[in-house]
């Protein structure tokens, strides 16, 4: 971190360490193999109703949607869109038995998801990107 300097205060260039960041400006105009499956499964999970959801079920249950209505304070067709946002975005799996739906969550798929994302992480922390690129630590803000 660089030195804090009273207002009116000056210093050369020369006096001071530059921490140079480099960009992965490739990024910008196209995401890494794989990842365009992030944005609709994270946007999913962005949810507390949708959690909720994935959390009721138990490894391998499958659940029909009355069921799955009752235990929420919200109207069938709200609980049928967030069902619905599940499933487009690969977290749930259903099947049609007669007239009812069944959901199960599809494990498999978030684990390969979680796995990406994982391995990009522990990449960047295994090339000594552990510190923040921000002054101070600090994070950006949007």
């Amino acid at each position: 971190m660089l030195p804090y300097l009273p207002f009116g205060q000056t210093r050369r260039v020369s006096d001071v360490a530059l921490v140079l960041i480099s960009m992965k400006s490739q990024y910008a105009q196209s995401l890494p193999d794989g990842w365009g499956k992030f944005a609709r499964f994270f946007s999913a999970l962005g949810d507390p109703t949708r959690q909720k959801i994935l959390l009721v079920f138990e490894p391998n249950e499958e659940i029909c949607v009355n069921k799955i209505a009752r235990l929420f304070q919200l109207s069938r067709p709200a609980i049928s869109h967030h069902l619905k946002v599940l499933r487009d975005a690969g977290l749930l799996l259903c099947e049609k038995r007669g007239k009812e739906v069944y959901y199960r969550v599809n494990y498999p798929y978030c684990a390969e998801v979680l796995k990406l994302v994982h391995h990009f992480v522990a990449s960047r922390v295994s090339s000594g990107e552990t510190r923040s690129p921000f002054p101070g630590g600090r994070r950006a803000r949007g």
